[in-house]
């Protein structure tokens, strides 16, 4: 029984001048204009030096100026998200602050190539923004792939579409080791090309993806990674924005399934705010929450999968670490007990977003999600209305060593 898967814009500012057309204040005695306050005068000066337009939409726009005039094409914005997305990685932030997807018909063909060899097709671009938080400098490589379901190659910007000084490999890029400097904000675009026959495919799945990499403390040492991975949704309409809203408002737990968008989730059951705490030697395990979802993968996952429909149960817990070195969140195993525990199953690594540099720190501690594989069939028949107990544990540093002496924690779901 066991399953395994493999711009708003600023306003303008209007001076208030005098005009021969307002009508004249009255006053006592002599009839005289009446001088504006100097205070004033200098506001309108100061409002008439800003600059007249600098939001997304003027971004852009002048951007998709550049591209049809680089590339001697014709451009028509067919969508356009401010929607922002970021991800947090221990004090390093990537935000997705807007993109737009532009039609670009009949360029040079000397632009062809990235566009699949062809001279009609569309480019998605998207602004972002990098910030150290942080009191250190970091690297940070800015390797944004773009990718869709069916996809048979990731998209990637094209340096040649938008000004290469505001394009974001250029802010960091091998000639300045990619660094991102203590305090550090930066700003900058990618182009992401794609061709005629392409965007057909692109525009029926309605979405894609962008991987988000993760900094580095050596540039030279990829070991020296931190944070956790991310992902951001780029919907190409009203209809499948107004579908990626509805999902984030359900308050998906970030799986695997849900970080890396590998199929539809409909809540099923949940519970939030448990709060039950066990010991688990120098380490406390706290149970916030679980989630059982009804879960069909698409078609670029379903062959790791046994069945088209499967139920996923993901549990949430906290883990304080009184340990004096790092727990590993990819060493941590757990079992599941059902049909009041006459089955059990083991949790499905393959759907945990985590990797082997996420740790929990030394006397810090941090979000543990435990994912189980459950058939469908027999989640309906049989299981959803009996007994779910989990065990978990024993605690793993970074090497898979068991430090916690096979002590595990146990919890009743329901």
């Amino acid at each position: 029984m066991v399953l395994t898967a493999c711009g708003n814009g600023d306003e303008e500012n209007e001076g208030s001048e005098a005009s021969a057309e307002e009508p004249e204040e009255e006053v006592m005695g002599d009839e005289t204009e009446e001088e504006p306050d100097q205070a004033e005068e200098e506001k309108i000066e100061e409002n008439e030096e800003e600059p007249a337009d600098t939001n997304k939409e003027g971004s852009f726009s002048e951007l998709i100026t550049y591209m049809e005039e680089e590339t001697q094409g014709i451009a028509n914005v067919l969508y356009e998200n401010n929607n922002s997305q970021s991800h947090d990685m221990e004090g390093i932030s990537l935000t997705l602050d807007a993109y737009t997807l532009v039609e670009l018909t009949d360029f040079h063909r000397d632009f062809a190539i990235p566009f699949d060899d062809q001279n009609n097709g569309a480019v998605i671009i998207a602004q972002y923004t990098v910030k150290n938080d942080t009191d250190e400098n970091v690297h940070y490589m800015p390797s944004l792939y773009m990718t869709y379901v069916g996809a048979d190659k990731d998209l990637n910007n094209h340096r040649y579409l938008l000004p290469e000084e505001e394009q974001l490999p250029t802010l960091l890029s091998p000639n300045n080791e990619y660094l991102l400097e203590a305090g550090q904000e930066l700003t900058g675009y990618y182009a992401y090309p794609i061709g005629e026959d392409r965007l057909v495919d692109v525009l029926e799945v309605g979405a894609v993806d962008v991987g988000v990499p993760k900094p580095q403390t050596d540039k030279d040492d990829f070991s020296t990674t931190f944070g956790s991975e991310g992902r951001f949704s780029f919907p190409l309409d009203a209809e499948n924005a107004e579908k990626e809203e509805q999902t984030a408002s359900q308050g998906f737990y970030e799986d695997k399934a849900t970080a890396d968008n590998m199929g539809d989730k409909e809540m099923l059951e949940s519970e939030e705010g448990i709060g039950k705490s066990e010991d688990v030697d120098q380490a406390s395990v706290t149970l916030e929450g679980y989630q059982f979802t009804n879960f069909v993968p698409n078609a670029d996952e379903a062959p790791r999968f046994q069945s088209d429909e499967v139920v996923l149960l993901t549990v949430r817990f906290t883990i304080d670490n009184g340990y004096d070195e790092d727990i590993s969140k990819s060493s941590i195993s757990s079992n599941l007990y059902l049909n009041d525990g006459k089955q059990w199953t083991l949790n499905e690594g393959m759907l945990l977003p985590y990797g082997y540099g996420d740790v929990i720190p030394a006397n810090d501690s941090d979000e543990l999600l435990q994912v189980f594989l459950l058939d469908q069939e027999q989640y309906e028949k049989i299981w959803k209305d009996k007994s779910f107990e989990m065990e978990i544990g024993p605690m793993r540093n970074i090497d898979g060593e068991d430090i916690s002496k096979g002590a595990e924690a146990k919890f009743k779901l329901k």
